[in-house]
């Protein structure tokens, strides 16, 4: 498969790599679709296949891979998801990667993936949350190459309220835009329309008033916040996996390409309180947040543990962090969620009235 070869290895600016983004996509821009994680069962195929077309729609033409079988935990071996991966990444005729969704083993794909040949070709998005921010951390990390997190394939044709923006929005917008976004006015709460009883839905239910919240403030009237960093983060539960790692370095990371600082972003999928408690603690002792200007969590998924809640969790492990945590921010696994761009310069802002996200891409 040829590769589509970079002109220059970054650009020098003031100290530091610039990140290098994706071209954006256009009308008849080929979209590649592969499982890096959990493939697609049976039951669920006729919403990947309604998403498929969704896309078509939309002027693009989509190219479904091998690595798609949904009877296991992964869609395939390690060796040929990692290669296909890559593969797609490379390709010269591929302008974004959009699997299906996440899942629970995307990390035996890092010691497999070919990071230099993804770096030595011209930047592809890719695009998803969850399991796939194993491989979207390390891949913006340690290429300097913008990731996209956001709505994987299997929720895209649900449209996304404003002033959210969807991933395509993002995708579509060149190098030096800005990408404007805010709070949403309500999120999802309790049971939703499922894919495999509703393949052709395109509305998500957002049934419950909310709002971005400032840790260690209850008044809302104080909550006052204004940051900028160069964004990165994804699904606690996977990404804190990543530090020690050749996978989780994010102080080479904020040296070569964010001399601003950092804006990081985490959310918990499913995890208990006291897990997601430990989780944070162990980024916090990896230095993760050391050069962060802000932290933002998205909403969580994951239960209490007794008496012990979510917010708990984020007081025990960050509540006396010397920088602003804000809290209940629309990303991850309830819906609806923001476009963030990983490597992007976004600037955060919160006040009693209003709670915006910039993204800079530059």
């Amino acid at each position: 498969m040829p590769v589509r070869l970079r002109v220059d290895h970054g650009v020098w600016q003031g100290g530091r790599v610039s990140i290098r983004y994706p071209a954006p996509l256009g009308p008849g821009d080929r979209i590649a679709v592969t499982s890096p994680s959990a493939g697609v069962g049976g039951g669920m195929r006729p919403r990947l296949e309604f998403c498929i077309r969704h896309l078509r729609d939309l002027g693009y033409e989509v190219l479904v891979g091998d690595c798609m079988d949904g009877s296991g935990v992964t869609s395939a071996p390690a060796p040929a998801r990692a290669a296909e991966l890559t593969a797609m990444l490379v390709d010269p005729a591929i302008r974004a990667v959009v699997p299906p969704w996440g899942g629970e083993l995307a990390i035996d794909l890092l010691p497999l993936l070919d990071f230099e040949a993804i770096s030595a070709a011209e930047p592809t998005w890719l695009v998803g949350y969850s399991d796939l921010t194993t491989v979207m951390v390390p891949l913006t990390l340690r290429t300097g190459i913008a990731t996209l997190h956001g709505s994987n394939l299997m929720d895209t044709p649900c449209a996304v309220p404003e002033p959210l923006l969807a991933w395509p929005s993002a995708a579509t917008a060149p190098a030096g835009s800005v990408l404007r976004q805010g709070a949403a006015t309500a999120y999802r709460s309790g049971r939703h329309d499922h894919y495999a009883f509703h393949p052709q839905v395109r509305e998500m239910t957002l049934n419950t008033p909310g709002r971005w919240k400032l840790l260690g403030v209850q008044d809302r009237a104080a909550a006052k916040v204004c940051a900028t960093g160069r964004m990165i983060g994804g699904c606690l539960e996977t990404v804190s996996m990543l530090p020690g790692s050749p996978y989780g370095d994010v102080a080479d990371f904020a040296a070569r390409h964010a001399p601003e600082g950092l804006l990081v972003y985490v959310e918990v999928a499913e995890a208990e309180a006291v897990m997601a408690a430990r989780m944070l603690h162990h980024l916090r002792l990896a230095g993760w947040f050391d050069r962060a200007n802000a932290v933002l969590v998205g909403r969580s998924a994951g239960p209490s543990s007794g008496d012990f809640s979510q917010h708990d969790a984020l007081v025990h492990a960050l509540g006396d962090l010397s920088v602003p945590v804000i809290y209940d921010v629309d990303l991850g696994h309830i819906p609806p969620q923001l476009a963030i761009v990983n490597g992007a310069l976004g600037t955060v802002e919160l006040t009693p009235e209003t709670a915006t996200l910039v993204h800079h891409l530059i």
